[in-house]
């Protein structure tokens, strides 16, 4: 295995990945090679709790790319191994095993790791996350060996895509949310209500407000202690409470950061020749009214590899994408544009009842994000009044008989 590349890219997720393609695809002929922690081939992690873990799908077709593709296009990958540290005035980077790379440019492309629960009982085993193929396989194998009350901490879009596959399996589900709502990082409180009527029905118990203490058992988990006293059983315990940036090594070498590894309008880190993309990176989001922020999707890993790659061959352009997110959930489809934080009021498009319906997100009377339930036509049509940043009349939006798209023209 060679000891120096052209590009370094450390990281393969979605990220790290398309950043290698698209280097090749713009005509790159330099060496190229990924490091990934995991032992496996880059795979599409966002399938893991949803068609993966409901084994609709198998590992073989989450993959990114298969083994010979690699090959072919002469990208080397160093997979199950990690970067320790980051030595910018030698170029080089320092791996687990004390083993060293050099590089040209440097792209850090590590995503982060799930946040852990800071209570007693945490390191108990039968405690899981799902970011992660061996994540995944671990949990699958407790239900397969029995587990069958689960509590899931955090209602988000990890925690509720779980319990939707949990409670397919006719499992006992119990969601535990410290917020006063579902989704409340991501979604409006219209949304929130609808997707916990949703998962009520199909016999998942929401607990909202829940202030957990500990996690309960001798050797392996047994239960989640609340602030109130009561103990929820639980066979297996899933924690889905975000994720921190996975930047150490960079942070350690000097790179300026905050909630991420901080990037200008290139991609580009502090350090010279040093390039950061994906879920790990802070940035001055456009479409947020310049709000620095992480934003954690395939959409921004792919959008800003692509940006990292033509850079380096010569066609620099900022970074400007359109922020979008999907979550699945029983039979809804949740199709997201736009980034709603900030937002001053809401219009419904629709009506909830009949699980097809719309919320778009206004400030300041512009559109700045919609929501889309089952409603595939209003996020396609909706996508272009956020990018315009529209002003219409909200009795307009709500207004079904016309379409989205017969609104632009009004723009």
């Amino acid at each position: 295995m060679p000891n120096h590349a052209d590009v370094l890219i450390v990281g393969a997720g979605h990220a790290g990945a398309q950043c290698a393609i698209a280097l090749r695809q713009s005509g790159f002929s330099g060496s190229i090679m990924l490091i990934g922690r995991e032992p496996d081939l880059p795979y599409d992690r966002p399938s893991l709790s949803k068609d993966y873990f409901a084994r609709d799908k198998s590992f073989e077709r989450l993959l990114i790319r298969p083994a010979q593709f690699w090959a072919d296009k002469q990208i080397a990958l160093r997979l199950g191994e990690a970067v320790e540290a980051v030595h910018p005035d030698l170029k080089q980077v320092v791996l687990a095993d004390e083993s060293t790379v050099t590089y040209g440019t440097l792209i850090w492309a590590t995503g982060g790791d799930p946040r852990p629960l800071a209570v007693p009982g945490a390191n108990l085993s039968g405690i899981h996350t799902i970011r992660s193929r061996a994540d995944c396989d671990g949990l699958m194998a407790a239900i397969d060996s029995g587990a069958r009350r689960i509590a899931i901490v955090g209602g988000g879009y990890i925690g509720l895509e779980a319990a939707a596959v949990l409670a397919r399996r006719e499992c006992q589900v119990t969601v535990l949310e410290a917020a006063p709502r579902l989704l409340a990082r991501v979604a409006g409180a219209e949304i929130a209500a609808f997707y916990a009527a949703e998962h009520t029905a199909h016999g998942v118990e929401i607990r909202l407000n829940a202030s957990i203490t500990a996690l309960t058992g001798q050797d392996s988990v047994d239960g989640v202690a609340l602030a109130d006293g009561e103990v929820i059983p639980a066979d297996a315990v899933i924690v889905g409470i975000g994720i921190a940036p996975s930047i150490a090594p960079l942070v350690a070498a000097g790179a300026a950061h905050g909630s991420g590894v901080s990037i200008d309008a290139f991609c580009r880190t502090s350090l010279p020749d040093v390039y950061a993309i994906g879920d790990c990176t802070a940035f001055a989001c456009d479409h947020a009214d310049g709000t620095v922020m992480r934003v954690e999707s395939v959409q921004n890993a792919n959008d800003q590899a692509t940006c990292v790659a033509r850079a380096l061959c010569g066609e620099a352009r900022p970074y400007r994408a359109f922020p979008w997110f999907w979550s699945n959930q029983y039979d809804l489809k949740l199709q997201t544009a736009g980034i709603s934080l900030g937002h001053d009021a809401t219009v419904l498009r629709g009506d909830p009842a009949t699980r097809s319906f719309s919320v778009l997100y206004l400030k300041a009377g512009r559109a700045v994000a919609i929501d889309c339930v089952n409603m595939v036509k209003d996020y396609v049509q909706g996508r272009k009044l956020i990018e315009a940043r529209a002003r219409i009349d909200p009795a307009s939006l709500a207004d079904t008989s016309r379409q989205l798209k017969e609104m632009v023209s009004t723009i």
